[in-house]
């Protein structure tokens, strides 16, 4: 097991990494404040690790309500977090109740808008099943449901006390998900390791393999680029938003073909690759190095284009964007491989050329 932290003073909390964590009580206990906790996952995760994980705690001599919501970012909306708070309050779930999210990405992002707004706050743990959680969604702490017209729209920051992540949840995983979850951690080298970067395109066989050793150094090595960064910008004032690469289009793109048609992962490799070229469009990366950075997302077999949506309805999505500021879109490009950078003032022609090549 290997433990990292991400540094936020008396709410700093551990990250803990290795095989057969799921076992192992030790780690959540000490963070509940009372031996209640509610337990919010899916059908499938649910079929797969509930009973373990009820088990193991049940032992410690704690009760586990258990919360089962539909599947799918679909379902990320209002209904769903209601039906977390209609089984809180049957079960009377006080505010000392932890909240335990034993899931991916949409599992996270529910369970912590519930811990964040349910009695005005209580606990929150995580233990991500996938990969995409595990190296991007479950650390940092932001939690959200989405609205019709934006992805992640209404939400709030709460914070986990730990997070717990076991790495063989990753050989349940489908293909689909791995990849989608590949696309994160290839994030983390275009933004802040180039070396990460050219890790991964050596390894990217291994990866897709599910060799153990190199998922574990990914997921590691992800974790660690977020956790520096959450530790210095927690409410994303200005280096946060770096960690947005590629989610100004991913998300429009999410929200334009309706929710649940990509996953998270597929949006944000296309939009990547969109933020790629308006970087090459500005000059700030060569034609070299956008023709490798696109290889590396196509070795992935993710996806760097979309089709069934418009250049000018991406744009009009783009503008709900989180980062806009007095109507402006704030980008976030890259300067260098490994290093980004945010920009208000990109030309809209700009945006149209890379529109026009990359969307339809």
């Amino acid at each position: 097991m290997q433990t990292l932290s991400v540094a936020l003073g008396e709410r700093s909390y551990p990250i803990h990494v290795g095989a057969g964590l799921l076992d192992r009580a030790d780690l959540i206990a000490p963070f509940l404040v009372q031996r209640k906790v509610a337990v919010v996952t899916n059908p499938t995760v649910a079929a797969l690790y509930l009973d373990r994980v009820t088990g193991v705690l049940a032992r410690e001599g704690v009760e586990v309500v258990r919360i089962v919501v539909p599947e799918g970012e679909e379902h990320k909306d209002w209904r769903t977090l209601n039906g977390i708070f209609d089984a809180l309050l049957e079960q009377r779930c006080a505010r000392d109740t932890t909240l335990i999210a034993l899931g991916g990405g949409v599992i996270g992002d529910l369970a912590g808008f519930a811990a964040a707004t349910y009695q005005r706050g209580v606990p929150f743990v995580q233990i991500p099943t996938t990969l995409l959680a595990q190296v991007d969604s479950s650390v940092g702490g932001k939690t959200a449901i989405n609205h019709p017209l934006g992805k992640n729209m209404i939400g709030a920051f709460h914070q986990p006390r730990v997070v717990v992540a076991d790495m063989r949840t990753l050989e349940t995983l489908s293909e689909r998900e791995l990849r989608s979850g590949l696309a994160e951690v290839i994030k983390h080298g275009l933004i802040r390791d180039a070396a990460f970067f050219g890790w991964i395109e050596a390894h990217l066989d291994r990866l897709l393999a599910r060799d153990p050793e190199a998922l574990e150094h990914a997921v590691v090595r992800s974790i660690a680029i977020k956790a520096e960064i959450v530790g210095q910008d927690e409410r994303e004032g200005g280096l946060r938003a770096l960690l947005n690469f590629g989610h100004t289009f991913g998300h429009a793109i999410e929200t334009g073909l309706g929710y649940g048609a990509w996953l998270h992962g597929e949006a944000v490799a296309a939009g990547m690759v969109m933020a790629v070229d308006l970087s090459r469009q500005l000059g700030y990366l060569s034609e070299a190095d956008s023709t490798r950075i696109r290889s590396l997302f196509e070795r992935a077999g993710l996806p760097t284009a979309v089709r069934g949506i418009s250049p000018a309805r991406l744009q009009q999505l783009m503008r709900l964007d989180k980062k806009t500021k007095g109507g402006r879109v704030h980008f976030v490009l890259l300067e260098r491989l490994g290093m980004a950078l945010l920009r208000a003032d990109v030309p809209t022609g700009a945006i149209d050329h890379t529109l026009s090549r990359l969307a339809a």
